[in-house]
């Protein structure tokens, strides 16, 4: 039997409905694989499912609280519990995601050092960053490790930082890196890639920001910078939320906000595409020629679900 069934592919292409409905069919859980769902309260921008809207049980959503580092190794041990668990029970576990480094660190072998899970020396280098800025912390990576500091530029701190940690535990970044690309399967999985032509995904994700102004993101942002979230790292990089931070501070205008979430968000399904099409595992479905419905009866037909 196989282990874990991915849908994947880029944001608002139909990955939720088409997993949603495979894990329904064949009475399993789904395995959200995407680094914003797994906090609670942002749920609007990130576009996760309410209970109401699951037929089949949504796993590894809100996990964390937006305050907080949740990482991909956190995310691997936590996600790889649950699909055992799945296992166990006699069936696959749906991954569903856009995330790559989640699916990709949940589904192959790939070791992160103990320091992504829990870092004595993470504060202390944030704290050198502070006393003595980005170039000088590159230049400290570029004495200990040169090959990682040739790879992280110097303004990309949290990677500089995350490879001066690897340092200490005498792990390369760039060696680390250079051995993800290699595939090295920990289930026995299939992957499935969720495509469309590129206007009509373009359009569609103009809608969904759209709806998600209509469903209160301004609230659910607001609520978040009255927790005191507004500068916490999770709030600051997840498309959706950063901007409409802008505009709340002035930053924006509500107009030039929308209109910013929209383009960073075609950008980053661009991203996403680009990531997966260099896995020549996954096998590809044109969501224009099956919809949701045919998609989950080609997956059941080639899996034999």
């Amino acid at each position: 039997m196989i282990d874990v069934v991915a849908v994947v592919g880029p944001t608002a292409v139909g990955k939720s409905a088409v997993a949603d409905g495979l894990a329904a069919a064949i009475g399993t859980s789904v395995i959200s694989a995407d680094s914003m769902q797994v906090y609670r309260g942002m749920d609007i921008g990130t576009a996760k499912m309410s209970p109401g809207e699951c037929h089949a049980p949504l796993l590894m959503v809100n996990v964390a609280d937006p305050g907080t580092a949740y990482s991909a190794a956190l995310f691997q041990r936590d996600a790889r519990a649950a699909i055992d668990k799945i296992n166990a029970s006699g069936h696959p576990a749906v991954l569903c995601g856009g995330t790559g480094l989640y699916v990709r660190a949940v589904i192959d072998e790939f070791d992160f050092p103990s320091g992504e899970l829990e870092s004595s020396s993470r504060s202390r280098y944030e704290e050198l960053l502070e006393r003595i800025g980005a170039d000088a912390l590159h230049a400290l990576l570029a004495e200990r490790d040169p090959a990682s500091a040739e790879a992280i530029h110097p303004h990309n701190t949290r990677r500089v930082v995350r490879a001066l940690e690897m340092s200490d535990e005498g792990v390369s970044y760039a060696e680390q890196r250079a051995g993800f690309s290699e595939n090295r399967a920990h289930y026995r999985s299939s992957q499935y890639g969720l495509t469309c032509d590129r206007a009509v995904l373009y359009e569609r994700i103009n809608e969904r920001v759209d709806h998600m102004m209509e469903m209160g993101l301004i609230d659910e942002v607001k609520g978040l910078v009255d927790q005191g979230l507004s500068s916490a790292l999770t709030s600051r990089q997840a498309i959706g939320y950063k901007e409409i931070i802008d505009y709340l501070e002035g930053a924006l205008s509500l107009a030039e906000a929308v209109d910013l979430i929209k383009m960073r968000s075609r950008r980053y399904a661009k991203r996403q595409l680009s990531w997966f099409k260099r896995d020549n595992r996954i096998f590809w479905i044109d969501m224009d020629e099956t919809g949701v419905d045919g998609a989950i009866a080609l997956i059941r037909e080639r899996e034999g679900l």
